[in-house]
């Protein structure tokens, strides 16, 4: 059974909950957003396995979770990157926010997310059980694709692309 870590408004940690649990309530959790850029500025998007309990099939940023209870993001992140997208690179925080959104299901997530940003050109190595597909895109595009067809993009990679924007430039 995985667990989730909660956490207040100052990200403080004030408990832990089975993961699925914290997202029928919903309580605020730790989690973290990876965006992986190449040498060309393209974002390394990848498409949610069709077997994931939520946003199932959807677009997304290059990889996102949870830290375990006692787990450093910066382990977090390294671990699920390779676990995700068989890849490793150099990757720092960049931002956090908080948000909450329904994301099908009955399931809402409620999340401090702490964004990391990195950079390569190594291919993903995709794990299947977790991801579809992917690939690189250049901010212009998907800032079109979300705007045509929003029904394929999760709701927290919709919510924080104008931040990411805003901070790639």
């Amino acid at each position: 059974m995985e667990h989730v870590v909660l956490v207040n408004e100052q990200d403080q940690q004030i408990g832990i909950m089975e993961k699925m649990a914290a997202h029928i309530v919903p309580r605020l959790h730790r989690a973290f957003s990876i965006f992986i850029f190449n040498s060309k500025g393209e974002l390394l998007l990848q498409q949610r396995a069709f077997s994931k309990y939520h946003s199932p099939g959807l677009w997304t940023n290059t990889c996102c979770s949870h830290p375990c209870d006692g787990e450093t993001l910066e382990h977090a992140t390294s671990r699920r990157l390779r676990e995700e997208m068989g890849m490793q690179c150099d990757m720092h925080e960049v931002f956090t926010f908080i948000y909450k959104a329904p994301v099908g299901l009955g399931l809402i997530e409620h999340e401090f997310d702490h964004v990391w940003f990195g950079k390569t050109d190594e291919e993903p190595r995709i794990n299947t059980e977790e991801v579809a597909s992917w690939k690189y895109m250049a901010f212009a595009d998907i800032e079109t694709d979300i705007k045509a067809h929003p029904e394929l993009y999760t709701e927290w990679f919709k919510i924080s692309f104008d931040e990411i924007l805003r901070h790639c430039q």
